[in-house]
């Protein structure tokens, strides 16, 4: 049994408006008291990931770790991510600082419930 590689590429960020834009209009997310969680297919055959944290988290030093805390959560768990999948992390306002294991947790359960609401789109 191999073990996968944990790192995080270029290849696995959402990187321009665009993307961050297309997953948002897709209107498919999940969240709990942690993470807002969005998802939207992508035809790679792997996740990706983008953070958005506002101001209203708090000073550059508070929303830097938690961009941290939600990059190395992605990376250890990318492979227990459903495929295919670009998600956007949000950090839920109104809560202490979370670990890093709440956000792990977080986010493969809400990984897995947004991705289940990705169905085909019927055409009328």
């Amino acid at each position: 049994m191999t073990i996968p590689p944990l790192t995080f590429p270029q290849s696995r960020r959402l990187k321009t408006p665009a993307e961050f834009q297309r997953v948002y209009d897709r209107k498919r997310s999940s969240a709990d008291g942690v993470l807002i969680v969005y998802a939207c297919e992508n035809t790679l055959g792997h996740p990706r990931l983008g953070v958005s944290v506002s101001k209203k988290v708090g000073i550059a030093v508070v929303r830097n770790r938690y961009k941290r805390l939600f990059r190395e959560a992605f990376r250890l768990s990318q492979h227990a991510l459903p495929a295919g999948v670009d998600f956007i992390m949000i950090p839920k306002l109104g809560r202490p600082k979370p670990t890093q294991d709440d956000v792990r947790a977080s986010l493969l359960k809400l990984a897995a419930q947004a991705a289940k609401k990705l169905t085909p789109e019927t055409k009328s």
